[in-house]
């Protein structure tokens, strides 16, 4: 039989693992397990009552964290001419056109959201095997296609995030960090809810949300009424 840690075993007296939570009782308790040597991210994971095979039933959205991620966001900007300086005056990461496509085909992935103007679609749905898989490739729908690169950026940096229901129907998102208060996490929280919510497809019947859990990196999930 596998010992406990010591940490593990101070976050065993902070839960009941079969208790169900409110979610300001569950964010108090993740306050107080034991801290790591990192500031850990603070997830929410549903699990939704959808057909994920059923392709009317996915369940995708953006919303705007009140109080951002809490994480340095990277972006890559896939642009021409004008908007090139555009995106580059906004604080992008990576900016570029071909040279750039051709940079991450040959495996350059140090970045977390890709924006694209319309005109680089084509070009760049030939990383579409590179991208895809990773949850990185741009659409209209989240609004990572556009001609307003300026003003994309700027949502991203205000923390503006992209949801999606996976193959187990589950959405997994981080809300911030445990470096954040109580409220600045249970306020994004609450707006993550009301998001997933408003999406719910029509052929869903009754709760959108079967169950939700709330962790933080390396913490256990603690179930929270819905």
């Amino acid at each position: 039989m596998a010992r406990l840690s010591k940490r593990v075993k101070e976050v065993e007296k902070g839960f009941v693992r079969d208790e169900l939570y409110p979610l300001e009782k569950a964010v108090e308790n993740i306050a107080k397990f034991p801290k790591v040597k990192f500031d850990e991210t603070v997830e929410l994971h549903f699990m939704l009552t959808i057909n994920p095979k059923s392709s009317d039933q996915s369940v995708r959205g953006t919303v705007v964290l009140p109080h951002g991620s809490g994480k340095n966001i990277r972006i890559a900007v896939f642009c021409k001419g004008e908007l090139e300086k555009k995106a580059k005056e906004e604080g992008a990461t990576l900016v570029g056109a071909q040279e750039l496509i051709d940079k991450v085909a040959g495996g350059f992935l140090d970045f977390d959201v890709v924006i694209a103007t319309p005109d680089m679609m084509r070009d760049l749905s030939k990383l579409g095997k590179i991208l895809g898989p990773r949850g990185l490739m741009p659409t209209p729908k989240s609004g990572t296609v556009t001609v307003d690169v300026a003003k994309a950026i700027k949502e991203v940096k205000a923390g503006k995030i992209e949801f999606k229901s996976d193959k187990q129907a589950g959405i997994h998102v981080g809300i911030g960090k445990r470096s954040f208060s109580k409220e600045q996490l249970l306020e994004n929280a609450q707006h993550l809810i009301e998001a997933i919510n408003s999406v719910k497809p029509n052929a869903v019947k009754g709760n959108l949300v079967k169950n939700l859990c709330v962790s933080t990196t390396m913490g256990p999930g603690l179930k929270v009424v819905i």
